[in-house]
């Protein structure tokens, strides 16, 4: 079961290093001109960040997860603490199959947003993150 867990941890942590990274790439992304030399390798850069690392450690991530949940019976449901970590993990999810979809826009020369939007939704993954770790480690409710 110690090996599931630290790689449970390892998983989150290239996860959450590419969910804060994609948006940060975004934003220089979106400050190039399109069709230049800059934003041809910014689509190269978000392409293997999100194939080569970002998806690989969400589904290590869940995969993980689940084992230690249902394989060792880690998880109680009866506990508040766990619903609310399934929650915010359920919407880094969904934050990861939205981050897809704009990677796309860029990959299209079709993006609608200025980098200012992109600097703002950057910090959405750390605070799911603070909201996990606080209900995992203080189990507050």
């Amino acid at each position: 079961m110690e090996w599931v867990k630290a790689l449970h941890v390892l998983s989150v942590i290239a996860w959450m290093a590419a969910l804060l990274y994609l948006p940060r790439l975004f934003v220089y992304h979106a400050e190039s001109p399109v069709g230049s030399p800059q934003s041809e390798t910014f689509k190269v850069m978000e392409r293997r960040l999100f194939r080569g690392i970002m998806n690989p450690a969400m589904i290590a991530t869940w995969a993980f997860g689940l084992w230690l949940a249902f394989g060792y019976g880690l998880v109680d449901f009866s506990q508040g603490w766990m619903w609310l970590k399934a929650v915010a993990v359920l919407a880094l999810s969904g934050i990861h199959g939205w981050y897809s979809r704009l990677r796309k826009d860029f990959e299209r020369d079709a993006n609608k947003h200025p980098s200012r939007f992109f600097r703002m939704i950057n910090e959405i993954p750390f605070v799911l993150a603070i909201i996990i770790v606080i209900a995992v480690v203080v189990k507050p409710f």
